[in-house]
């Protein structure tokens, strides 16, 4: 598989990772021993980023959408995310707001269907 789709599945930022892994294609068993077994930089990359804009939206309980109307557009690392967290600015606020309602209207939906 692309070293990008690779990437998605471990949910990991494709151009923090090593050169190796990013200009060659990934087997399945390449990419299960590397769930199985993660390499130091794979854990690294998890723990401290930088991450995706699907896994920065998840941290901020936010869309990615939400993301790019709040200005955010590249991958933020794990300290950049807690700045965010811990002075939430008012964008951040009405997106997890409206993500929160999203989310509960969906919930509400499968219930009822």
């Amino acid at each position: 598989m692309k070293p990008a789709t690779a990437a998605t599945k471990l949910g990991i930022y494709l151009p923090a990772a090593p050169a190796e892994f990013q200009n060659s294609p990934i087997t399945r068993e390449e990419l299960d021993a590397l769930r199985s077994d993660p390499p130091e930089w794979l854990v690294a990359l998890r723990r401290n980023g930088p991450f995706p804009r699907d896994v920065v939206a998840q941290k901020l309980g936010v869309s990615r959408s939400g993301l790019v109307r709040g200005g955010i557009e590249d991958a933020l690392d794990a300290d950049q995310i807690g700045a965010i967290l811990a002075n939430p600015p008012e964008w951040l606020r009405q997106e997890r707001k409206s993500y929160r309602e999203v989310v509960a209207e969906r919930e509400r939906l499968k219930r009822e269907g």
